[in-house]
């Protein structure tokens, strides 16, 4: 049967083209992807059917965990996949969305739709659609996605009848949009589409070769030639690197080949944590005014004269400066230069340390500041959130295998950053989610973490910190570590309730039971659990669990009491009591900022 692009454009040109799942695959891949998390449906089944031979469909326990674990695969690769079903399927990933918009990550959310041909003014069974409307509404999942400030769009079909549609281009350029401005995106594909021919594509050689736009911001010259004269009237200067730095290889090499070039030393905000290797010899961690608990927030505090700000974002976020106390000296220091990026893949800073590291600076004497003593723990003292930062930061520093840490929103989270990271074969050591602070994410994170390690034939660890709150909330997450066939380790910290926020002694608080089991759940997944009350039941347990295959579980009865909290988050209860009207709260706080 002749087609009516047959007629059109004549048969070569109709035998071309490609159909719209093919051409998806083709792009995907194309931006490095190799994996999509999902839950399956019937409008993706179609989806599934065209790219399951090419990609690798992982099932998720849930949509929001699909979703969060393709945010996961946004922080590692640069570009994260979701594949749904229509509304009851990509409305529940809204929550990752917000994620993904509030830590700038490329997540494309692709959702199936209802066929073109369907959509008419009967009801679907998918609908968001009250039942004594008078109108349908089939765009209520884009118009969700949309008011979190996402770009969305339903792909098109042929609108002439002897004119292919364009659906695949748009899915390209959409995918480029969420690569290019770190930001992510949703598309709705109907299913009547998936096997229809789209025009065909001449896709770029590599993702370097898209045409994108030149930057064409200028004066990068004139900034660099005052970054120079400031660095030659310095005598102590650092560089202080932020969370845009996160997806771009490309400036994080150059800054380091800056940094080591000239002997600058270096500090990552809260957010960007991970992103550099803390045992690297200019490295002074990561630094947040006086929560910062190394020697190397002593020295930026006292010492440093001038900072030169790099690819921090640019509303400041309490958490991110101290939670507004006042004593983040970076954020009060007059002798700063502030570069904060304002092109596509930061060309603009680029174009500015292209130009530094070829300049005439003094190369600095800088040598790291002496550290404290290190913590030395009794071995029968009892493992909590006050000492297992420096337990575990023993332990790294005691092994060449880089830990990734994935810590839970919640007191996991204040703890670990007190842990000093390696640098990780994935690119990042460290990885949650501080600004967008949704509990849920540690293990779908931990998944495509431990799933890369294995698939890159690395031997980093993924370690898990998380209370039983947070656990409970995912732990269905597990059955696909078992599936996988991965590796990691869970410091479970179990007290029984939700303890950071909490405000009185109601049911809600108490999020688990003293008859709950964690072992024999971990048993179900064929996994390993250990109970630990020492430092030296800890250390032997987490030693245990580098050498074993599968899930491994560490159980530390933690108490909720201030006695036992970390120091980051018994100095921010201090400053919120004092900032209540607590006279001695107030009395304490005050001696703290002033020393």
């Amino acid at each position: 049967m002749t087609t009516s692009y047959e007629l059109n454009f004549g048969k070569d040109y109709n035998d071309s083209l490609p159909v719209l799942g093919s051409v998806m695959a083709d792009v995907i891949e194309f931006f490095g992807g190799k994996s999509i998390y999902g839950v399956g449906g019937d409008f993706a089944a179609n989806l599934i059917a065209a790219m399951e031979k090419r990609l690798d469909i992982c099932p998720s326990s849930n949509e929001m965990h699909a979703g969060f674990s393709a945010c996961a695969q946004a922080e590692i690769d640069g570009l994260g996949f979701c594949l749904t079903t229509y509304t009851v399927g990509s409305l529940p990933c809204a929550s990752a969305a917000a994620l993904a918009v509030t830590e700038g990550l490329p997540v494309v959310f692709i959702s199936g739709a209802p066929g073109e041909v369907e959509v008419h003014q009967q009801a679907i069974h998918h609908t968001v659609h009250p039942n004594a409307s008078w109108k349908t509404e089939y765009d209520n999942a884009l118009n969700a996605f949309a008011a979190l400030g996402m770009k969305v769009e339903r792909l098109q079909g042929d609108r002439a009848s002897s004119q292919p549609n364009v659906a695949g281009n748009r899915f390209f350029h959409l995918v480029a949009q969420a690569y290019k401005t770190k930001q992510p995106v949703f598309i709705e594909v109907p299913r009547d589409l998936v096997f229809a021919k789209t025009q065909l594509l001449k896709l770029p050689e590599s993702v370097e070769k898209i045409t994108w736009g030149d930057n064409v911001l200028c004066g990068s010259e004139l900034i660099a030639t005052k970054v120079i004269s400031k660095l030659n009237e310095a005598k102590a200067p650092m560089l202080y690197l932020g969370d845009k730095l996160k997806h771009n290889d490309k400036l994080k090499a150059l800054i380091l080949a800056f940094a080591e070039k000239f002997n600058i030393p270096f500090a990552t905000s809260w957010f960007a944590k991970g992103i550099f290797d803390e045992y690297h010899p200019l490295a002074l961690g990561a630094y947040n005014g006086v929560f910062t608990q190394t020697a190397g927030g002593e020295y930026i505090d006292s010492q440093v004269d001038y900072v030169l700000d790099v690819a921090t974002s640019i509303y400041a976020q309490d958490t991110n400066t101290a939670f507004g106390t006042g004593t983040h000296k970076i954020e009060s220091l007059s002798n700063r230069t502030l570069l904060k990026g304002g092109t596509v893949l930061e060309r603009d800073i680029v174009e500015v340390f292209e130009h530094l590291i070829k300049a005439d600076i003094k190369r600095f004497d800088f040598q790291q500041p002496k550290t404290t003593a290190p913590v030395v723990l009794a071995e029968d003292e009892t493992i909590d959130f006050n000492n297992l930062a420096d337990t575990l930061n023993q332990l790294q520093a005691e092994h060449q295998t880089p830990f990734v840490y994935l810590p839970e929103v919640g007191n996991s989270y204040f703890t670990s950053y007190s842990l000093t990271v390696k640098q990780s074969s994935l690119g990042r050591a460290w990885l949650t989610n501080p600004w967008y602070g949704a509990m849920g994410t540690a293990l779908p994170y931990a998944r495509v973490v431990a799933k890369r390690i294995k698939e890159n034939g690395d031997k980093d660890r993924a370690v898990v910190i998380i209370g039983d709150g947070g656990f409970h909330f995912q732990l269905n997450e597990m059955i696909h570590f078992l599936k996988d066939r991965t590796n990691v380790t869970i410091i479970y910290m179990r007290n029984n309730v939700f303890h950071l926020g909490k405000s009185g002694d109601s049911s809600i608080y108490h999020c688990n039971d003293a008859d709950f089991d964690v072992h024999s759940v971990v048993k179900g997944y064929q996994g390993q659990a250990y109970r630990t009350h020492t430092v030296a039941e800890f250390k032997a347990a987490f030693e245990q669990t580098l050498q074993v295959q599968g899930i491994q579980l560490i159980e530390i009865l933690a108490q909720p009491t201030e006695e036992k909290q970390c120091n980051e988050l018994r100095l921010l209860n201090l400053y919120i009591k004092s900032k209540n009207g607590d006279p001695a709260s107030i009395e304490k706080w005050q001696a703290l900022s002033r020393s």
